[in-house]
């Protein structure tokens, strides 16, 4: 597979703001990927980053002791090559913002949790396009297995919330209102506080199958609230002012998503994710899976975003999520940390940018490019 189109050779100095970057958290960051990379073989993304290139920089990494900030900045140049990613059809790219939430929540239901996060059911079956049945959404990559073997649609957030699985024993946990689990759904993990005092942590284990749809686009398209104006926060406050109107506009997302278990046991890095390595507030990047290679580190520059405490953003990211709603090569959620503070950051980040992914040394110099 060779390089995609879309990606631009550049030099490190056309980076904005790679020399001021203290590169030290994104090399530990790259170094937990480096280390899974030893047990598992990421998928190559179809833009032609392979996995199998970062064979050296893995191994340099691993055996490195921690670096101060130039010598970050000299891994990642000794070992790399910067491209510019180019959208097709758009001068620049688009970032969002993402988090760990943390909230109350209960071992059995009460009158005050009443609202729960389910574990993955036993009939919700991973599909590709071999084992897809025809009349499948293509886009379904979970289908619902039927006792005789059938495949088909699973259920979707409406039926699952109003009971399609309920006496299945697929609780993990009550929380006490339905907008803390559908952004936790949306977030796709969480920290539970539990009344013990203990703290559980949960991850995505699966989804429904079905398209996701935000709650903000739907308020702004029926007017509830313009467009430009719509954040996490706007958004919470409109279900508020307007609790009676919850399952109108959750219902329209059909996307449902199951947690599991997931302990860390650093608790001040974020959840494991679908990099299967705990994120790093700040550094860790959530890309579209399909394109990007999960380890890759991408530069990030956002002229105007300035939530995460420096205006521009410019920081080097390492590829090590994904998401429903993260779709194109330029296209990124950058992850805040956890907790309600967390949540302020990524609420608010909507925001033009520019991407620059670092490309093994020896791919780039062996495609000639």
């Amino acid at each position: 597979m060779s390089l995609s189109p879309l990606l631009r050779r550049v030099g490190f100095d056309a980076l904005p703001g790679w020399d001021a970057d203290d590169g030290r958290a994104a090399f530990a960051a790259y170094r937990r990927s480096a280390e899974m990379a030893a047990t598992r073989t990421y998928r190559t993304g179809s833009l032609g980053i392979s996995a199998a290139a970062f064979a050296s920089a893995h191994a340099a990494a691993r055996a490195a002791p921690p670096p101060d900030g130039r010598a970050a900045r000299t891994f990642f140049e000794t070992h790399f090559v910067p491209f510019r990613v180019v959208p097709d059809g758009h001068a620049r790219g688009f970032v969002t913002g993402y988090y760990e939430p943390e909230v109350d929540a209960a071992p059995q239901a009460s009158p005050a949790f009443r609202y729960p996060l389910l574990s993955r059911p036993a009939d919700l079956v991973a599909v590709d396009d071999d084992s897809r049945p025809p009349g499948l959404d293509p886009y379904f990559a979970f289908a619902r297995q039927y006792p005789d073997g059938r495949l088909g649609e699973y259920f979707d957030r409406a039926a699952i919330e109003a009971g399609a699985l309920s006496g299945r024993g697929l609780e993990i946990a009550w929380l006490a209102d339905p907008v803390d689990v559908f952004f936790i759904h949306v977030q796709g993990a969480a920290r539970l506080r539990m009344p013990d005092g203990t703290v559980r942590r949960v991850t995505y284990a699966a989804k429904s199958g079905h398209r996701f749809t935000g709650p903000g686009g739907i308020l702004a398209e029926i007017g509830e609230l313009a467009r430009e104006n719509v954040t996490m926060q706007t958004i919470r406050a409109w279900f508020c002012e307007n609790p009676q109107r919850k399952s109108e506009i959750l219902w329209q997302n059909r996307s449902f998503i199951f947690f599991k278990d997931a302990p860390v046991d650093d608790s001040a890095l974020g959840p494991v994710a679908a990099a299967k390595v705990p994120l790093t507030a700040g550094r860790s990047l959530a890309v579209d899976r399909l394109l990007h290679t999960f380890g890759t580190p991408v530069f990030v520059h956002a002229p105007d975003l300035a939530a995460f405490g420096e205006a521009p953003f410019s920081r080097l990211m390492i590829a090590q999520d994904t998401g429903s709603a993260i779709t194109g090569p330029a296209r990124g959620d950058l992850f805040a940390g956890s907790g309600a503070a967390a949540g302020d950051i990524a609420g608010v980040v909507r925001h033009d940018a520019d991407f620059f992914v670092l490309v093994p040394r020896v791919l780039a110099d062996g495609a000639g490019a």
